[in-house]
């Protein structure tokens, strides 16, 4: 059964040839006649930032607003355009900074803080600060993932720590992504830091280097190429992908053909803030609400392969059957990645690479 492609995989696979996206959003009422009252709205983001056309259509038409949407590329750099542009926005609301990048726009000071009334309580965990910069939209989690057929033929238990993967019985089984160039490589090097401590982390990527992991620049040449469990149908029967991933391998049987392994995982947030400087915060506020409403955050499984941050968000049938559950899931602070993140990748690139 051959991979289909989400709108998330399908960002991630071609954020290298897709030009920055630029959609006009329809307007119910059209424009204000108040020359003062802005009646557009930029909303800037990755490349992987995919809604149904439908919602965007109903968001311009109840705020008024024509919507345009601007993707300069993944996560990374989304947060430097940002930061580059600061003096002269790129738009009024941003969705896409991660939990990986969250302390570099918020020192940078690009973000306008603002506490949604539409944000469910007892979000606190997945919060970037305590000053409201950036609202949780969603989250995933970023795992290991293993082709379930190629270890049964073998007769080879699943690895189930990150320390089993140094064992000899799973050399070269593993194919990962390149931090400097990777957001769900970025996601693993952080977990193996908080797994295994500063510079301890480093004394690990020594030892899975020796056992034979494979890097690629980024996850559509590992998992799509690379992992034997995925359409390439490649070499690897381990990869780096999300706890989600297995839900979108079913075989002819409606079962999943692959596994995540929670004990490996690291939890990625996606968040949404207002750009400060923004020609038109009050509909920045708004668009944030709307990514807080049911009907979108329903809508964040199918569309971008994340989890909704609304714990009442009702989920697709194969999403909450074959989702694996993370329930302890690696995590560092924004701050303490923000301070430590480029020493980590140079130190990274060192040892792995060379």
């Amino acid at each position: 059964m051959t991979l289909r492609l989400t709108p998330r995989r399908w960002g991630l696979i071609a954020s290298a040839l897709i030009p920055p996206l630029v959609l006009a959003g329809c307007s119910g009422s059209g424009p204000s006649d108040d020359a003062s009252v802005p009646t557009s709205l930029t909303v800037v983001s990755h490349d992987s930032f995919a809604l149904p056309d439908d919602l965007k259509a109903r968001f311009a038409a109840q705020t008024g607003l024509s919507v345009t949407y601007v993707a300069p590329g993944n996560a990374g750099t989304l947060v430097n355009q940002l930061v580059l542009t600061k003096d002269s926005p790129l738009g009024d609301v941003v969705f896409g900074i991660d939990n990986t990048f969250a302390g570099r726009a918020i020192d940078a000071g690009v973000l306008s803080p603002y506490v949604s009334s539409a944000l469910p309580t007892g979000l606190d965990h997945l919060a970037a600060d305590d000053q409201g910069s950036l609202t949780p939209i969603d989250f995933g989690d970023v795992c290991l993932n293993a082709d379930d057929a190629w270890f049964a033929g073998r007769g080879l238990a699943l690895p189930q720590t990150l320390d089993d993967l140094l064992k000899p019985d799973y050399a070269n089984l593993l194919v990962v992504t390149n931090p400097a160039s990777s957001s769900p490589g970025l996601a693993f090097l952080a977990a193996t830091v908080a797994a295994k401590g500063d510079p301890g982390y480093l004394d690990y990527w020594r030892a899975l280097k020796a056992n034979g992991v494979k890097v690629d620049a980024g996850w559509s040449d590992a998992y799509g190429v690379d992992f034997s469990g995925s359409s390439g149908h490649g070499a690897y029967p381990l990869v780096l992908s999300y706890a989600s991933s297995p839900a979108d391998e079913l075989g002819p049987d409606g079962q999943p053909r692959t596994s995540a392994l929670p004990a490996t995982c690291f939890r990625q947030v996606e968040y949404a803030g207002v750009i400060a400087g923004a020609a038109n915060p009050t509909g920045a506020k708004e668009f944030i609400d709307f990514l807080l409403s049911d009907d979108v955050q329903s809508q964040i499984p199918d569309a971008m392969y994340m989890s909704p941050a609304s714990p009442t968000a009702t989920l697709p049938a194969d999403w909450a059957r074959f989702t694996s559950v993370v329930t302890d899931p690696w995590s560092l602070p924004a701050a303490t990645i923000a301070r430590d993140r480029d020493t980590w990748i140079q130190a990274w690139t060192a040892a792995v690479v060379g």
